[in-house]
């Protein structure tokens, strides 16, 4: 009775701290794009280092070529994952145990996050299951992407978009995403004008099962990391995914 009346004190005077928030960064080697593009590993160590500095988060860096057979226990310990993978959608998919990997995250509350090819898939097969996990894909044999130099305009009501102005940059951007339904249960984040009309190339989805998902469609070229929007942005928005407290003023990021 002392010794469980001592424990008990202590606890009280020493509360536990929270442990840090698991943050998984999973990338690939070239998969065939030109260099500068495509640039899956090289964009996730900027991302890693944008990262590292928020406390109450621990980040790993994973390179997932080839059947990546960890990566199941990865995800099953991770609290948030994030995606820069080519055709993430048949990645994600195609293989059962990674699928129901990714299915059993989702369902514990796990953030989810995609960037670029990492939303996409060739064929519509694996679309309505990764919608279901990511809210948004670039899937399909009617997907549309374009090279454009054009303004991007955040969505000021979402609180991801705190921080960030309109601006210009030279992109390729997937448009015309496939989003979960019901309709509009998916926000903007971040919207580009392309052939006249904006459409969303960032977006936030709040899951039925709790659980938050982030997508942004940009960062084919690898030197558009260095805009400190872009990276403000998907830190932002990976953060978001883990109802973590952001900056009034946007996250702090290097010019």
């Amino acid at each position: 009775m002392l010794l469980r009346s001592i424990g008990l004190l202590l606890l009280l005077a020493f509360p536990v701290l929270a442990a840090d928030k698991k943050v998984l960064l999973v990338g690939q080697g070239p998969d065939g794009h030109p260099p500068s593009t495509h640039e899956y590993m090289d964009g996730l160590k900027v991302f890693e280092g944008v990262l590292r500095p928020v406390k109450g988060i621990d980040v790993t860096l994973v390179k997932a070529d080839g059947k990546w057979e960890n990566g199941p226990e990865l995800i099953g310990r991770s609290d948030a994952i994030v995606l820069f993978v080519s055709e993430g959608a048949k990645w994600v998919c195609q293989d059962e145990k990674r699928l129901a990997a990714f299915q059993r995250a989702a369902k514990r509350g796990a953030g989810l996050s995609c960037i670029h090819w990492g939303m996409g898939c060739k064929d519509a097969e694996f679309i309505d299951k990764y919608l279901a996990l990511f809210g948004g894909c670039h899937g399909g044999p009617d997907r549309k992407y374009q090279v454009v130099e054009t303004d991007v305009t955040p969505t000021v009501k979402n609180p991801i978009a705190v921080g960030l102005a309109s601006f210009k940059i030279k992109e390729e951007f997937y448009y015309k995403l496939k989003f979960v339904k019901p309709e509009g249960s998916v926000k903007p984040v971040l919207t580009a004008k392309i052939d006249g009309e904006a459409f969303p190339v960032a977006w936030s989805w709040e899951r039925p099962d709790g659980g938050r998902s982030f997508g942004f469609s940009g960062l084919h070229f690898h030197e558009n990391w260095k805009r400190p929007e872009y990276r403000r942005l998907v830190g932002q928005g990976v953060l978001w995914t883990l109802k973590h407290d952001l900056p009034k003023t946007g996250l702090t990021v290097e010019n």
